[in-house]
């Protein structure tokens, strides 16, 4: 009976450690489960290259052209005047190659300016033009910035009406045909295709491919090899010639623009102007637009404004009762759009007219070009939380400092200019002539053609 409880007592003893070497065994698969696992990994081998940039590439519209002066040819352009070309480079080995004017008698000037990269820096390069015309039919100042091509771009801008005289210059800097699509929208929407030649710059009136519309919009599209697309307007009222205007292309339609230095002269909000006019497009899907003014060098906002856009219809909005001076506009939409200011100047019987187009935000170094023919004046606007400081260095050198969403003005001369920020800022040059003959003119800055980056390369 003894020998049997020792048996009992040990199969137990037996039975209780095979148990608990049971648990463990189980606790230790499921910990080796959760545990991570070896693993073996092989970092690839990769190096970071620095792309060579490209060379910079400007463009300049050369003569302004005149409709209607041979009655028996509506259609038929001729030169009214070649501007005066200002070039300011960085480098002694800019390029200047003429481009064809087929389509305009007696045209001249229109060229490409080339930069070449030298050590791989991108050089850095401006030029500007300027033409004043005392003619019957053409009347009035213009100026614009020569700017490189690109392949898409939008002319929010121009008019069709009686006494209108405008259009759409496209030049091909490049070695391959352009095909350019130009899409119009308005209350209809209507489109057409041209070739632009090889190193050929050609004219299209606006009424050609925009008939009937009061305020187009116009898409510009290019193919094969990338265009500058410009604007050119002028206006005759019954019988006096009363501005001209050069205005560019502006890129993709944004949720906020901000449009700076934009004039408002009381003495044009008679019964033939409006004063200040904004020009809109939701070109996607309908849009709210928030639009608010700011005097320049103030932060209140004056007035503000809210306007329904309706999806690829033009809208015009006017912006009336405001005191002569410079404005900045600010527009908030809840869609992408594109727009335009359009301001005017008058004295006595004489005026002038200028489209003034959105201001992109600018970051590093920015080269730029202030053409002769009127005062100008660089507009500068912080949207940031924090302080922005810009520095300025050409004809006038100059250190500038904007405190969180503050603005300021600084007195240009004639000349070439380069304005550095850390962080970024607008900026717009604007022209004006307060006394005597009206001259306005403006345009903003924008950020040179992009410096490559540094990319990583797999073998």
């Amino acid at each position: 009976m003894k020998q049997r409880t020792i048996r009992l007592a040990a199969t137990g003893a037996r039975i209780a450690t095979g148990a608990v070497v049971a648990a463990a065994c189980v606790l230790g698969v499921a910990a080796a489960v959760a545990a991570p696992w070896p693993q073996v990994q092989n970092e690839p081998a990769t190096t970071v290259v620095t792309p060579v940039p490209g060379d910079t590439t400007l463009i300049c519209n050369g003569s302004f052209r005149a409709l209607g002066r041979d009655s028996s040819q509506a259609d038929l352009m001729v030169s009214a005047g070649v501007p005066r070309l200002r070039v300011e480079a960085e480098q002694d080995s800019a390029v200047t190659e003429p481009l064809s004017m087929p389509d305009v008698t007696g045209g001249d000037g229109a060229q490409t300016i080339t930069a070449h990269v030298q050590d791989r820096t991108v050089p850095l390069i401006a030029a500007s033009e300027s033409i004043r015309l005392f003619d019957e039919d053409l009347r009035g100042f213009a100026a614009a910035p020569c700017r490189e091509a690109s392949m898409h771009s939008w002319l929010v801008g121009g008019d069709v009406s009686t006494g209108a005289s405008d259009i759409i210059v496209l030049s091909n800097p490049g070695s391959v045909p352009a095909t350019v699509d130009l899409t119009v929208y308005g209350l209809q929407r209507a489109a057409s295709t041209t070739i632009v030649p090889p190193r050929t710059q050609i004219g299209l009136p606006l009424a050609s491919v925009a008939a009937g519309e009061q305020r187009p919009v116009v898409e510009v599209t290019s193919s094969g090899a990338p265009v500058r697309a410009t604007l050119q307007s002028a206006f005759t009222r019954t019988l006096d010639a009363v501005g001209i205007d050069l205005q560019d292309g502006i890129g993709g339609a944004q949720n906020q623009l901000m449009l700076l230095g934009v004039q408002s002269d009381p003495a044009s909000a008679g019964d033939d102007a409006t004063g200040i006019v904004l020009r809109m497009l939701a070109p996607d899907a309908e849009a709210q637009a928030t639009i608010r003014v700011r005097e320049e060098g103030s932060l209140r906002v004056l007035d503000e404004y809210t306007f329904e856009l309706a999806a690829m219809i033009p809208s015009e909005i006017s912006l009336p009762g405001l005191a002569q001076g410079a404005y900045d506009i600010e527009v908030e939409a809840t869609a992408p759009i594109v727009a335009a200011a359009r301001q005017t100047q008058r004295d006595g019987g004489k005026q002038d007219f200028s489209w003034m187009l959105p201001a992109p935000a600018l970051q590093g170094t920015v080269m730029f070009s202030v053409p002769s023919g009127a005062p100008a004046t660089l507009y500068l606007r912080n949207t940031q939380d924090s302080p922005v400081t810009v520095t300025l260095d050409g004809a006038d050198q100059r250190t500038v400092e904007l405190q969180a969403s503050d603005s300021a003005t600084v007195r240009l001369r004639a000349g070439a200019y380069t304005l550095e920020s850390e962080s970024p800022v607008h900026a717009a040059v604007g022209m004006l002539n307060t006394s005597g003959t009206p001259a306005i003119a403006g345009w903003p800055l924008w950020p040179p053609a992009a410096t490559q980056r540094p990319i990583v390369v797999h073998p």
